[in-house]
């Protein structure tokens, strides 16, 4: 017991919190933030945008389920972690391999996500809109979209998560500022007490990912009912 409470690899509540204050009053801490945040942000925009596109291409044509989907699903069957290497070759060692990772994790969490949403969308709603004559637009927009939501948003609860991860992972490969940066220095220089602030950061700014996803439900889906606990 002594030994899992060693202060040299496990430090005190106090240790950590003067830390944290230390990081905190020199600046250090928040402009490593954000940079993280810039990267992620960048890579949440084009990934959505991606996902959300090419999910509707595949999910409300034929040709575009065989265009995109089974790329889709090939990309998702290989670690994300795996492409870096060859972002890294393609972008160089800048910002846009580290980008390109995490709109790669996000694009493909919203892409399968939002196409299986799409896809189970009720058919009996479907054909009661076409025999109503409703149009295809009109489908889309009435029917279609506002079935699939749900799924979108679980996808972008995926999303939100694979987003950090890659940060994490893109940011320890020669990155200049960042949270992954500040670790991969605590690491070598044996900080342990930086490694548990920056623990705590990422379990907070995971916490903040899901209070705005749950936002973002609470606000999209108020018109539908569904089970809300017993």
């Amino acid at each position: 017991m002594a030994q899992l409470l060693d202060p040299r690899t496990t430090p005190g509540p106090m240790t950590v919190l003067n830390t944290a204050i230390t990081m905190l009053g020199s600046g250090e801490l928040q402009g490593h933030l954000w940079a993280s945040l810039q990267r992620v942000l960048q890579g949440l925009a084009i990934g959505v945008s991606l996902g959300v596109v090419g999910a509707l291409v595949a999910g409300l044509a034929r040709w575009g389920e065989n265009l995109i989907d089974a790329n889709m699903e090939i990309l998702h069957a290989v670690p994300n972690f795996a492409f870096l290497p060859v972002l890294i070759a393609w972008f160089g060692i800048g910002e846009e391999p580290k980008v390109a990772l995490i709109t790669l994790s996000v694009w493909i969490a919203i892409h399968i996500n939002t196409y299986s949403a799409i896809r189970n969308v009720d058919a009996s709603l479907v054909e009661a809109a076409r025999t109503f004559g409703v149009g295809r637009r009109e489908l889309i927009t009435a029917v279609i979209l506002p079935g699939a939501l749900p799924g979108f948003l679980v996808g972008l609860r995926l999303a939100l998560t694979a987003a950090w991860l890659a940060l994490i992972f893109a940011e320890t490969i020669n990155a200049p500022t960042g949270l992954g940066r500040m670790m991969s220095d605590a690491r070598e220089y044996f900080r342990i007490d930086v490694i548990f602030v920056l623990l705590g950061v990422y379990a907070l700014l995971g916490l903040a990912s899901l209070a705005v996803a749950r936002f973002l439900e609470s606000w999209l889906l108020s018109w539908r009912r569904s089970f809300d606990g017993a």
